[in-house]
């Protein structure tokens, strides 16, 4: 059995050039760079124990390459899974799509129930 230990969100974009694979990347990084795990220090678990899963909406999923995006992730063995969402904005002017992209980010360890005592 597993606990989530923290669950993150971020968002990315990419203005000019529809890339949806920058704006998910930088959807992930977002996410990431709001938080901090020192349970790891504190507890002596080591970070190879912790599962990560990144869910990133897009308006065109199948313009990513989930396996690319796991190397953004420092910690964890990561699971990236893609779904639509995100949005696509127009500009009527310029002929330009900006793309932005939605990350959550969530982090598993296995359940720690039992292993703690309160001194």
């Amino acid at each position: 059995m597993e606990q989530r230990i923290i669950i993150e969100m971020g968002m990315g974009n990419d203005l000019h050039g529809m890339d949806y694979q920058k704006a998910a990347r930088r959807a992930i990084e977002d996410a990431i760079r709001h938080s901090t795990l020192p349970i790891f220090q504190s507890i002596d678990i080591p970070h190879t124990e912790m599962r990560v899963l990144v869910t990133v909406g897009v308006q065109e999923p199948d313009q990513i390459d989930p396996e690319a995006l796991k190397s953004g992730l420092p910690r964890g063995h990561a699971q990236v899974q893609v779904v639509k969402g995100g949005l696509n904005i127009p500009n009527a002017e310029t002929g330009d799509t900006a793309v932005v992209a939605t990350a959550a980010v969530e982090a598993f360890l296995p359940s720690q129930v039992g292993k703690w005592v309160q001194s």
